[in-house]
């Protein structure tokens, strides 16, 4: 099971997340509607994961990847885009992001991304531990 913080700024767009991530038996350990937010809450919470959108006011989700570098180095991060937008998908990399899902977001496209970064979840022995 992974700890995973929500960073979007539709609310809709978090409550189907959240609905995905409990579904494939992971947990939600907070949500944020833009980058500032995201970044304090990720050096409290100190999540495994963060799904972070990219388009948001106060703080984009590629500076918030960025600030949240400067301290934490292990949590992976997946932004979410949408189609035709390979330059801000390179650019998230760049700043630290591990993967990419294109919007609209489902559960599998979500899982299929979750699996790319950390494998089968049911083989890594660090995850079945936190069940």
């Amino acid at each position: 099971m992974l700890n995973i913080l929500i960073v979007d700024d539709s609310v809709l767009m978090r409550n189907n997340i959240k609905s995905y991530i409990e579904d494939l038996g992971h947990k939600v350990i907070g949500e944020a509607q833009n980058g500032t937010i995201a970044v304090e809450m990720c050096s409290t919470l100190k999540p495994d994961l963060i799904t972070m959108d990219i388009t948001m006011p106060d703080m984009d989700g590629i500076t918030a990847i960025s600030k949240i570098r400067e301290f934490n180095t292990d949590v992976n991060i997946i932004v979410a885009t949408s189609h035709g937008q390979e330059e801000v998908i390179m650019k998230s990399l760049q700043a630290g992001a591990k993967g990419y899902i294109l919007k609209p977001i489902n559960e599998n496209n979500l899982n299929e991304a979750i699996n790319n970064i950390y494998g089968s979840i049911k083989n890594n022995e660090e995850y079945l531990l936190d069940d």
